[in-house]
């Protein structure tokens, strides 16, 4: 450490910042063991390095201090984990944040002053290292970093462009950790100088900040912004912002989803168990305007700059999605706007007219029908089904389609499926090669997934008609398992939709069960490195597939009629099932949905097999299973053990 800390003191530069990188790294890594280091040389020095007049000295001593925030952040939240628990954490945090907020917020402000009108967004440099850092104090201090930012809003009105930037720059990245109630006020009085400098501040800089820090305020103070007198004001100045500068526009795109967002969550919450939704909410009356409105700002000849087209589809599809139902109307017109753009588009691929950014368009009209087909009536969808169909089979039949559009493709063809329900039977034919290519796709595994997705789409509609093609769908999932090449993220759909085929044909399963069982057993064997958190995330996926696919097993062998019921031919296999259950019980790692599913499973087989199988459920690990279950904070893991612990009881009363 010595010798590094020497090193910062260097005037050779390339030394100063590697120096500084490493001491980053070993706050990373060595958090609690740097209490002595911090007081006599780490704070002076990173203190020393945020102010340095050489941007690459600066950006270190900046990032030293943002590597500390997510530090202090994960061990508050492993802190409550454990408290849970009832356990100590492993680390404790030494709130060096909390301690330093005086002295580092003021140099961290005037670095927010300091840069040029038209920077290159894609450099790195340290007025938006600063802005990133007072973001992630804001989540770690919370509260705390309030009144050290606020005052700074004084120079709102102030001469200089940079001082007004920094001013507005300053309250949005500190919108997202301190409580609301906090903020409710300080946002109040703020967002009708942000709206005015929206509309007029000369600065491009300025006006680009401002649409930012009015989405934070809609995404993370909605009720500030909903019940403000000046909310239509707002909705004018953002429809004014899309025929702005394209990077103003973007924001503008992004700020109309928060508020759409906001504004249906606040509509529901006042229209109670409603199963229908909200008849209107604060945006109705415009919402027609608004989508216009985008729908231009998708053809801007600018509009692949800054991305905003794509920030404009994005607004579209929030806006759809969260739209009452007095907008019905609207959502109509939009998918014939929409299904006519992507015809257009189509005719130019035939044409081979196919323009810059071609595929990502095709995906973006994909998502944005499939958002507005889920909005629409049945009745409705039916009508224009045929059309879309048609659109979707086109796009998928093209060899030149990237994997990306191929995906697009084929979970449009699943909202579909779910919104037209049987209907969707006489695409089948035409779908089927499709379906058949894209599940043999392993190489393009994204591809392949989406293709599972679908299958499990098919056999929730279609339920005891998909047996027609379920052998030849068995033969390419197995298949898809038993390649080695393929990408681990899908194995766990493919084994759920096991399960999804299990409850679609019932007792008729019973054809595939021994070499399903195999599989099963086979993937609940896999053993990971816990200390590598993605393969601990993967392995819990893996074994919530497993679990999904012996629900959809049992529940369909038991099928509906007792007559017809085939559990007994998975009765030889029950202590294979419970071994896994037991395994999930006893490991510390598992995640939540994790124990959901396990004591959906056990339900199950308790439910299914009553008393006959009471011996071999007298375990401790099935008691405490259930036990985390009920004590869970999700409130569908809290039922689903409620529920599992009732079966258990009926059967223990026998």
């Amino acid at each position: 450490m010595q010798v590094i800390c020497e090193g910062t003191q260097t005037p050779n530069t390339k030394l100063q910042v590697a120096c500084l990188q490493c001491l980053s790294k070993i706050m990373s890594l060595y958090y609690k063991y740097m209490e002595s280091y911090m007081s006599q040389a780490l704070f002076a020095i990173t203190l020393s390095a945020l102010e340095n007049t050489e941007d690459e000295v600066a950006l270190q001593g900046i990032e030293f201090w943002s590597t500390t925030c997510d530090e202090e952040t994960d061990l508050a939240i492993e802190a409550q984990e454990a408290a849970e628990l009832g356990e100590p954490p492993d680390v404790v945090s030494k709130h060096y944040m909390l301690g330093a907020l005086q002295y580092l917020i003021p140099p961290l402000l005037k670095r927010l002053t300091v840069q040029e009108e038209y920077d290159d967004e894609d450099d790195w440099n340290p007025n938006k290292a600063a802005g990133v850092c007072l973001m992630l104090i804001a989540q770690c201090c919370m509260d705390n970093v309030v009144p050290h930012v606020i005052g700074f809003q004084e120079h709102i009105n102030h001469k200089d462009w940079k001082f007004r930037d920094a001013a507005v720059m300053s309250f949005g990245c500190i919108v997202d950790g301190p409580d609301p109630k906090t903020l409710n006020q300080h946002a109040w009085n703020l967002i009708p100088h942000l709206i005015r400098m929206l509309k007029t501040d000369p600065s491009l800089a300025v006006r680009d900040t401002c649409a930012w820090t009015l989405g934070r305020i809609c995404e993370r103070l909605p009720q500030t912004i909903l019940q403000h007198s000046n909310v239509m004001e707002l909705v004018e100045a953002l429809l004014l912002s899309l025929n702005n500068d394209p990077r103003v526009a973007t924001n503008a795109c992004w700020a109309f989803s928060s508020l759409a967002e906001s504004a249906y969550e606040h509509a529901e919450t006042l229209c109670g168990d409603n199963e229908d939704g909200p008849q209107t909410f604060i945006l109705s009356e415009c919402f027609k305007a608004i989508i216009d409105q985008l729908l231009a700002t998708t053809v801007r000849p600018d509009s692949t700059q800054n991305n905003l087209r794509s920030a404009a589809y994005e607004a579209i599809m929030e806006l759809l999605k969260s739209s009452p139902r007095d907008c019905y109307v609207t959502v109509q017109e939009t998918t014939v706007t929409i299904i006519a753009t992507l015809q257009e588009l189509l005719h130019r691929q035939s044409n081979n007219e196919k323009g810059a950014n071609y595929n990502d368009l095709q995906s973006l009209l994909c998502a944005t029908l499939q958002c507005v087909i889920r909005k629409m009536q049945q009745g409705d969808a039916i009508q224009i089904s045929d059309t879309v169909m048609s659109a979707f089979l086109m796009m998928m039949s093209s060899n030149e389609q990237s994997s990306e559009v191929q995906e697009d493709a084929l979970m449009a063809v699943g909202t579909v499926i779910e919104v037209t329900g049987k209907h969707f039977a006489k695409y089948m034919d035409s779908l089927w090669p499709y379906l058949m290519a894209s599940l043999q796709n392993h190489v393009e595994y994204s591809v392949c997934a989406a293709a599972v997705g679908l299958v499990g789409d098919l056999c929730r509609t279609f339920g005891t008609e998909i047996a027609n093609f379920s052998d030849k769908l068995m033969e390419l999932l197995v298949a898809a398992l038993s390649d080695g090449a393929m990408h681990q993220s899908v194995k766990p759909s493919i084994l759920s939709t096991f399960g999804d085929i299990a409850m679609a044909i019932g007792p008729l399963f019973t054809k595939y069960l021994q070499v399903v069982i195999h599989i099963l057993k086979q993937a609940s064997e896999a053993t990971v490195d816990k200390n590598d958190y993605e393969m601990l995330d993967y392995f819990n996926e893996l074994r919530e597939g497993i679990l999904e696919a012996y629900c959809g097993i049992v529940q369909g062998l038991k099928g509906d009629d007792p007559a017809t019921s085939q559990l007994e031919a998975l009765k030889p296999y029950i202590q294979i099932i419970l071994a896994l259950i037991i395994a999930v019980a006893d490991d510390r790692d598992k995640s939540d949905n994790l124990i959901a599913c396990a004591c959906g499973l056990l339900g199950d087989i308790v439910s299914g097999y009553g008393g006959s199988i009471k011996s071999v459920l007298q375990h401790d690990s099935i008691g405490s299973l259930l036990t985390q279950g009920r004590r869970s904070r999700i409130s569908k893991t809290k039922s689903v053990a409620q529920w599992a612990s009732k079966e258990m009881k009926k059967i223990n009363a026998l």
